[in-house]
């Protein structure tokens, strides 16, 4: 009896003793791995359009190779809901070739990380992954006014619905437009209107190229044939009238 107590004493110490020292560990860390873009915005919902745009373009690689880089600065991702390119006109995607969609993309990507207060004191137009604001054909503008924030482009105007996602190196905006560039879809990047068949020249311009020369030369042909008829009528007046004397 004795012993069958000290067996029983013993278990329950060996027992306690380890979970004294289980419940003393911290518990492993759960492996968080790299930032992936796509796998936040398929989480998120709603952005199936975006993420099939991202992942046909390659442009989510792109991404999420800068987002594990040592030398990032974070990014900022502003991404249209799946409402907001059904709102696009019909053909607007297909009629992109393959550059022309990688560069739409990279337009809704910038190449710092923005939080919500600091869109209130960023410098207009910001840099976007598809090239400087600075030159006319990518700007992006942000203004903010208390807890709303629009964006303008030049072709279009959208607003920043909510923060989808947010850490230390990726900041996702939800955003209710495609952010259409100026640089594809603006009236400035449209072909200038070919020119009239024969082209068309002022008829105030005083020294006219080569159709003015040729319109001059023509009437003064004209005034020199007129000028001849004038002198062989009055020629011949002459030769009547002298007639009629001698009769």
């Amino acid at each position: 009896m004795a012993t069958s107590r000290s067996f029983i004493f013993s278990n329950l110490f060996v027992f306690f003793i380890v979970m004294a020292t289980t419940n003393g560990q911290a518990p492993a860390p759960t492996p968080s791995g790299p930032t992936n873009i796509t796998a936040v915005l398929e989480k998120a919902g709603q952005y199936t359009l975006f993420i099939r745009l991202l992942k046909s373009t390659q442009a989510s690689d792109q991404i999420n190779t800068q987002l594990n880089s040592s030398s990032s600065q974070g990014l900022t991702v502003f991404a249209p809901t799946d409402n907001a390119f059904s709102s696009l006109k019909s053909g607007t995607l297909n009629s992109l070739s393959d550059q022309q969609k990688v560069q739409l993309v990279q337009f809704h990507v910038l190449p710092t990380l923005l939080t919500m207060p600091q869109f209130q004191t960023v410098s207009n137009p910001l840099r976007t992954q598809a090239g400087d604001g600075q030159n006319g054909q990518f700007p992006l503008n942000i203004t903010s006014s208390g807890n709303q924030v629009n964006i303008t482009t030049g072709v279009v105007s959208a607003t920043v619905a909510n923060s989808v996602y947010s850490d230390k190196q990726l900041a996702v905006y939800q955003v209710d437009q495609v952010l259409l560039p100026l640089a594809l879809f603006g009236t400035s990047s449209a072909p200038a209107p070919a020119p009239e068949k024969g082209g068309s020249v002022s008829k105030g311009s005083a020294s006219g190229g080569g159709d003015d020369g040729r319109d001059s030369t023509d009437s003064s042909d004209a005034e020199r044939i007129g000028f001849g008829f004038g002198i062989r009528v009055a020629t011949i007046a002459t030769i009547v009238a002298s007639s009629s004397l001698w009769i």
